[in-house]
């Protein structure tokens, strides 16, 4: 697994014990990050990811999360995807994290924007070869006649670029969700969970924190 990269945090400021204290959903979410990738067994980065389907329809699945900062949360997919063509109707999305190993979760929805080609590039150059060979042969979310067909795609793109660099596909990018609002939940005896829930009043505002009951 790529480790997750929190990207300023020389801006974070320390977590009180208590974390229903927090005054900063960044620091708070960079500190349970960090516990969570010591703790969870595999990938401690994986998230459900919510959007709304261009039927109307809410659709969820399980991505990666690749990159924290206090400009949001970054994840890459096929634009072509089912999620990559609801996003572009509708960008906004919802996440949660979960970790079973500590009790714990983080749920976050804001709007989402792509990120830059240099972001795009610069992560597509860090993943495997056999990676990237299959980002470029998967028409994601698409029918697939067998999994053989998918395989000899792969196979005949690693003889293509045996000697060279593998690009990365137009059509394959990231998300950057702008949180403005992020909830930190943990479990409690007989049910007496613990919530906070941080809310953002509008660009460039501060957050505001309220505890919520369980």
């Amino acid at each position: 697994m790529d480790r997750l990269r929190i990207d300023d945090p020389e801006n974070l400021s320390p977590v009180p014990a208590d974390f229903t204290l927090s005054e900063d959903p960044w620091s708070l979410f960079a500190a349970w990050m960090a516990e969570a990738e010591g703790a969870e067994p595999a990938d401690p980065n994986a998230m459900a990811l919510a959007t709304t389907g261009t039927d109307g329809l809410p659709d969820v699945r399980m991505v990666l999360l690749k990159g924290a900062d206090r400009r949001g949360l970054v994840f890459y997919t096929n634009l072509d995807s089912a999620k990559g063509g609801e996003l572009a109707q509708n960008p906004q999305a919802a996440i949660v994290l979960y970790w079973k190993s500590l009790g714990r979760q983080i749920r976050a929805r804001g709007p989402v924007s792509p990120v830059t080609g240099a972001e795009a590039d610069a992560y597509f150059a860090s993943r495997h070869p056999d990676s990237r060979l299959g980002a470029i042969a998967s028409r994601q979310s698409r029918p697939l006649a067998d999994r053989a067909t998918l395989l000899a795609e792969v196979e005949a793109l690693a003889a293509r670029y045996e000697n060279g660099a593998i690009p990365r596909p137009e059509t394959w990018s990231g998300f950057r969700i702008a949180p403005v609002q992020m909830e930190f939940w943990r479990n409690g005896e007989y049910r007496l969970h613990d919530r906070v829930r941080f809310t953002k009043a509008g660009e460039g505002e501060g957050w505001s924190r309220s505890r919520l009951y369980p």
